[in-house]
């Protein structure tokens, strides 16, 4: 699989509502960031579901290198 594009180097912070479905860019590109924007077409990548089951803020990963999609693990350090 081809590298995606790092969006930013650090999580985006955003407050889910419980029952939300969210759709999170792997590929890099969106302009619509952390989501997706259908940048990815023709592409090898697709978007990562996302259900919040409870309302807080959650951090989606910016850099997408993470290993636990669509959260961040803290791989943006390593960059």
């Amino acid at each position: 699989m081809a590298d995606a594009a790092v969006a930013q180097k650090g999580p985006y912070p955003v407050d889910v509502e419980a029952g939300k479905k969210y759709y999170w860019c792997r590929c890099g590109k969106s302009a619509s960031q952390p989501f997706c924007d259908g940048s990815h077409k023709g592409t090898e990548f697709s978007p990562v579901p996302y259900k919040a089951e409870t309302s807080k803020t959650e951090y989606f990963c910016g850099c997408k290198t993470t290993g636990g999609q669509p959260m961040c693990d803290g791989s943006h350090a390593k960059l």
